[in-house]
């Protein structure tokens, strides 16, 4: 698919690999509607790149809703969503002083990454631009997580929400084939994002170590490389593509 003159959506747009991927769908001449809950750094990235800004909870129905309605309003339906919104919060199950897991944390984990995720996904396929003529009408690339593979200690919510949005990829990129919408999940390692500002220097650094080529944290222009290379190229769907230097973590 063209880049040029599309309506393309970014979920988590206002920061990170949602920030870097709108900087990309603007250069190319996108028309790019970031959904984002951080109405100050939403609105700068947008007055940035010329682009526009709709503050959204991606798990709540009827916001999103809203915003999709406004979207298609103002600009028309879209062709292009890149699902980046997410959180990646750190609790072990059994904690050390035997307080019990807050299980609201894992609850919010799932709303924001899973929930989300599909609840966008579903209505984009709803309001994307439908021509039957055309070779292909839309392209959602999801953000899952190596940690859905092989997720490190603490990281139960993290992990079974993004190994939630690997598990839709497949059967939600058969549902849209008839509609000519493809489906591709990334599953990016370390990027040097504002998630990763929560983990202390020192393992931040030993994280990076781990690395083995490039031997350092992904850059956010990569994953957004990574989906423009999704958006363009015709056979990429149903897949979920590993962004992570080949790295496997460890298990803390």
């Amino acid at each position: 698919m063209d880049i040029a003159g599309k309506i393309a959506i970014v979920t988590g747009g206002a920061s990170g690999l949602g920030a870097a991927t709108v900087a990309m769908l603007c250069e190319r001449g996108a028309q790019v509607v970031i959904f984002d809950i951080d109405e100050q750094l939403g609105a700068k990235i947008a007055t940035h790149h010329c682009c526009a800004f709709m503050c959204t909870n991606v798990f709540k129905v009827e916001e999103v809703d809203a915003s999709m309605e406004a979207l298609l309003n103002q600009f028309g339906p879209p062709s292009i969503l890149v699902n980046c919104a997410g959180v990646a919060p750190c609790m072990d199950t059994l904690r050390a002083n035997r307080e019990i897991y807050p299980f609201e944390i894992f609850v919010r984990t799932v709303e924001v990454n899973l929930f989300g995720t599909a609840l966008m996904s579903i209505r984009f396929a709803y309001y994307c631009k439908m021509d039957k003529a055309a070779a292909e009408n839309g392209v959602i690339i999801n953000t899952a997580s190596i940690a859905a593979f092989d997720g490190q200690a603490g990281h139960i919510a993290y992990a079974a929400s993004k190994a939630g949005v690997i598990g839709m990829t497949l059967p939600m990129a058969r549902d849209l084939a008839g509609s000519q919408i493809r489906v591709v999940t990334i599953a990016p390692g370390i990027f040097d994002t504002p998630l990763m500002k929560d983990v202390p220097g020192a393992d931040r650094v030993e994280l990076c170590t781990q690395v083995p080529h490039p031997n350092r944290m992904g850059l956010p222009k990569e994953f957004a490389m990574m989906a423009e290379q999704i958006i363009l190229n015709p056979m990429l769907n149903g897949e979920v593509i590993r962004l992570d230097g080949a790295l496997r973590f460890a298990p803390f």
